[in-house]
This record gives C-alpha cells, sequence and structure tokens, in this order.
C-alpha cells in the first residue's frame, strides 16, 4: 500500500507537465487526459526499475500519442472540411484555476494548426525536442529510428513551424482592437472595412466535426472571398460573439457563454488578420464551461 501510494503521488507531481506534452502532441484536451492515463496504467503495470521517472513517463505519453495521431491520420481521410484542435478558453479577465493553468500550459493555436500538416513522427520529434528538450536518443526508439533521422525529422518540422510559434512581445490589447473592428465590420456588414484588417493571403478555417455537416466547407484563402464569407454566414451570428482568450490570445466566442456553438480564434501579424479558425465541432465544445461573473 505504501508503495503504491508512493508511485501515486509521484505520478501525480508529473502530471501537468504530462498533460501539455499530450496537449501539444494531440490539439485534444480529451485525448490528452487519455493518453495520460495510458502512461499511468503503463506505469503501474511495468515491473522494471525507473531510473528517471519524469522522462520515461514523458516518452511513453510520447509513444502514446503516436500510436493515437497514426489512428486519427487513418480516421479523418473521410473527414470534411478543417480539422482544428479542441481550444483552451476562458471569457473572464479573471479566469478560474484551473483555465489558468491550462491556458499558461497551451501554445498558441495557430502552432498546432501547423502541427497538424506534419507527419507523427516529425510532430513527436520537434514537440519532445524543441519543446521539451527531450534528447535524440531517447527520442528515436520510440519512433524506431536512429538519432540522427530523429534529428533530421525535427528539423523538417522546424522549418515548417517557423515562425508560426506566439510572440511573447505581441501586444495584446492592440490585437484585440483589430478583432474588435473585424467584429464590427462584420456586424455592419461593411465589405471594405472587413477588407481593411484582412491579410490579402488571409486563411479562413470551419471545423464543423465529422460527418456531412453544412458548415464544412474546404479553407478559404484570401481578403475578398474571405470577407464574402464572413458576410454571407457570419453577420447572422456575428451579435451573439463576444470577446474571449483562445489559447491565451484574443479570440471570440459565439452564441451562449455557458455552451457556446462557435470558438473563434485569430492569427494577427501587425494590424491584419491572417487566418481565422472557428470551431464549431460539437465534441470540441462542451469543454468548455467558462466561469461567468454575473
Amino acid at each position: 500500500m505504501y508503495e503504491s501510494d508512493w508511485l501515486t503521488e509521484q505520478f501525480e507531481q508529473h502530471r501537468p507537465q504530462l498533460r501539455t506534452v499530450a496537449y501539444r502532441m494531440l490539439g485534444s484536451v480529451s485525448e490528452s487526459e487519455d493518453a495520460v492515463q495510458e502512461a499511468w496504467i503503463r506505469l503501474h503495470n511495468t515491473d522494471t526499475a525507473i531510473e528517471n521517472l519524469g522522462g520515461w513517463l514523458t516518452t511513453v505519453v510520447g509513444r502514446v500519442c503516436l500510436d493515437m495521431l497514426r489512428a486519427r491520420t487513418a480516421r479523418r481521410e473521410d473527414y470534411i472540411g478543417s480539422w482544428l484542435p479542441e481550444p483552451i478558453v476562458a471569457i473572464d479577465d479573471d479566469p478560474t484555476p484551473e483555465q489558468a493553468t491550462m491556458i499558461a500550459d497551451s501554445v498558441g493555436l495557430a502552432l498546432l494548426v501547423v502541427l497538424e500538416t506534419l507527419t507523427p513522427a516529425e510532430r513527436l520529434a520537434y514537440v519532445l525536442h524543441d519543446l521539451f528538450a527531450v534528447p535524440f536518443d531517447e527520442i528515436a526508439p520510440v519512433i524506431n529510428r536512429s538519432p540522427a533521422a530523429a534529428r533530421q525529422l525535427a528539423s523538417r518540422a522546424r522549418r515548417t513551424v517557423r515562425g508560426t510559434a506566439p510572440d511573447p512581445a505581441a501586444d495584446l490589447s492592440r490585437q484585440r482592437e483589430v478583432i474588435d473592428a473585424f467584429l464590427a465590420a462584420s456586424r455592419n456588414a461593411d465589405f471594405d472595412a472587413l477588407i481593411a484588417v484582412l491579410d490579402p493571403d488571409v486563411v479562413f478555417r470551419i471545423d464543423a466535426g465529422p460527418g456531412a455537416s453544412p458548415g464544412a466547407r474546404p479553407p478559404i484563402h484570401g481578403a475578398p472571398a474571405v470577407a464574402r464569407q464572413v458576410l454571407t454566414r457570419g453577420s447572422r451570428v456575428a451579435p451573439f460573439a463576444r470577446p474571449a482568450h483562445v489559447n491565451g490570445a484574443p479570440g471570440l466566442i459565439v452564441g451562449d457563454p455557458s455552451k457556446p456553438f462557435a470558438v473563434v480564434s485569430f492569427t494577427i501579424i501587425g494590424d491584419r488578420v491572417t487566418a481565422i479558425n472557428l470551431i464549431a465541432d460539437p465534441e470540441k465544445l462542451p469543454r468548455f464551461n467558462p466561469n461567468v461573473a454575473n
């Protein structure tokens, strides 16, 4: 009993780090919890001595996530529209302690979207090495490659994601002003005002969930096409949008704050919106349980 209690205590100390690793690998809060739970099961069942528990658990979570990513890739062949990560959202200036922890552990949705374009092995090599400083000789056995090959995978991934990591010096208040201008233009059906805040090469992605949802569509590119899409479909719901923090950056929720029917994240460079990601998959929204002030 003492040994079991000690093991549980040690695991719980590592749980926040493992959850962070899994979320950056999977972009899903629910799947991340599943991966961490699987790591606990494997720890509980192992009969080998573990010198570095944190390192062992990190690589186990990485291996579990790798298997989950490969299975997800196979399932997504018939996915209509864009698959977007499950957002971490807070709508109050003073989020709950749990929300604050999750936001601190999250990365920008823009980076997670780019990570989705990597192969599972590239993503694992990049996340474990570049974000968590796991040596390549520990990563290599997880992906059945040599350390040199693991290094090459991380390098290739690094080139892909370059420039997508959140800018720690970003002016979040200025980003909020840009989003407010976008929202005002949407509510007023002002095409020219929308064009003014959109980058010429802006991309608009919609994740309406699996299946032939009416909202599912391929990504839309270019300011005129995005503005027309927003005014055609978005102007009706814009009055129900309100500010939120999405993965630590300014964004929007749409609908009842206790159960929104969409979450919107933005990538803003300078004073222009370069990407809009609208998440309307019901499976990704019920987890948002905001602490709404009365």
